[in-house]
């Protein structure tokens, strides 16, 4: 636990030479500027300045005022063995002054507060997925490590002692930051290696999600290695997903827990209420999670070369069983698997939150395990249609100023025509001389 709440003492303290303040746009992209130490308490004071607009998707113009990014001391994060003297704060986009209603942070602390009003709070676990590449001139990706090559790679000894040297940096760095490292494993996919770390509040570990992507990029880089979190790099592998396991508490007790349970899976009412609303507004909660084209190459996949796709394609739950929209590995908690590793994590915490919270205000049954399964959306697009459609999600998106949500699915309507305008490999394979 930090001895002082205090930015620049804690800088003075770790003798560091520069701070990343970081923020992230609606897209996930973390930005940052570079501070000296000389200037911490500047940025403490008074946080520091980007042109939104520039920086991404932020629902700014080139005409608007600064964003002003301050720190929130809390996440504040020495990273050394990425640089010596570096560390990592996240920060608040404020505007004028005030919190910016399209900063993803600012966002899920609405969400945060509205179960706060309830007695609730929400505790989220991370499965972050990733695959090692290496691209040549040409574009074209190939594994980074060349004899990865099995039909079933998950969880190979032989392919994770390859990879040891940079698994072992980026989990000596999470448990340097007492973050708990309890696994990391080769996944389904070759080339696909999967770092786990132990659960917390809902802002700690989205911050924790930014950080963690940002520190396998340039550790994996610092290897020659690409680290990409894209849901499907390769149309015949397991894609990338980004599993959240989530649990409300009150009081500092669980409120998931219930011996007593009916239906066997060891959940109480609340919970049951919790996936209700979650599988309520799965098809509208999937553009957040899920929010890129290449999403739904993951998603609507039939098959992979290991015989499994590991995603779901129905918004159903059940007990210990991968195949489900929702899983229930125990009554402590339940996990989500429709996300993956495309999702900014702020957004897909404040909307689930939000969509489980519906289910509890109003006391949802989801229905007995594996029945009453709605197919998800087969598009980014018909994703998009149903937020649109939706208030509670499009709602958890406003909460902290209206017209994100319209914002936000513009732009992801604007992406999934972007890609649909553009003409690929298999349309010329398939059309060139076929008539």
């Amino acid at each position: 636990m930090q001895a002082t709440s205090d930015l620049a003492e804690l800088v003075r303290a770790d003798n560091v030479e520069f701070i990343l303040a970081v923020f992230v746009d609606l897209a996930g992209k973390p930005c940052a500027k570079l501070v000296p130490a000389e200037a911490v308490e500047e940025l403490r004071d008074e946080g520091v300045g980007f042109a939104g607009y520039a920086a991404g998707l932020i629902g700014q113009q080139p005409s608007d005022p600064d964003i002003m990014a301050i720190p929130d001391v809390s996440s504040y994060t020495p990273i050394p063995f990425v640089r010596p003297g570096l560390a990592l704060v996240h920060c608040d986009p404020h505007v004028n002054g005030a919190p910016w209603p399209y900063a993803p942070r600012v966002i899920l602390r609405k969400a945060i507060d509205l179960a706060a009003s309830s007695n609730l709070s929400l505790a989220v676990g991370a499965e972050i997925e990733y695959f090692l590449v290496n691209r040549d001139e040409r574009g074209t990706l190939t594994v980074a490590d060349p004899r990865d090559t099995a039909h079933q790679p998950c969880y190979d000894a032989r392919g994770v002692t390859r990879m040891y040297d940079h698994l072992a940096t980026v989990s000596k760095a999470m448990n340097a930051l007492g973050w708990g490292n309890y696994a990391n494993d080769h996944e389904d996919g070759n080339g696909q290696f999967e770092q786990n770390f132990k659960y917390a509040d809902a802002m700690t570990t989205a911050d924790r999600v930014i950080t963690l992507r940002y520190l396998i990029s340039v550790l994996a880089e610092q290897r020659g290695m690409i680290a990409t979190f894209m849901p499907k790099p390769f149309g015949d592998r397991t894609g990338t997903g980004m599993h959240l396991h989530l649990s409300l508490w009150r009081d500092g007790q669980p409120t998931f827990p219930d011996q007593a349970d009916p239906r066997k899976l060891g959940l109480s009412p609340l919970a049951y209420a919790f996936i209700g609303g979650i599988l309520e507004h799965a098809s509208a909660l999937q553009a957040v999670i899920a929010p890129t084209v290449n999403s739904y190459k993951r998603t609507g996949a039939a098959s992979t070369r290991s015989g499994a796709t590991w995603s779901p394609r129905r918004a159903g739950y059940g007990g210990n069983d991968r195949t489900h929209f929702i899983r229930v590995p125990d009554g402590n908690r339940v996990e989500l698997r429709g996300g993956d590793g495309s999702a900014n994590p702020y957004l897909a915490m404040a909307a689930t939150l939000t969509a489980g919270l519906d289910g509890v205000l109003n006391a949802l049954d989801p229905g007995d395990p594996g029945a009453g399964k709605t197919e998800l959306p087969q598009t980014l697009l018909h994703a998009v249609e149903a937020l649109a459609a939706d208030s509670v999600v499009s709602g958890a998106l406003d909460a902290a100023g209206p017209g994100v949500s319209n914002y936000f699915g513009q732009a992801k309507r604007e992406e999934f025509f972007d890609w649909h305008g553009t003409v690929g490999q298999w349309e010329l394979d398939r059309y060139l001389t076929a008539f």
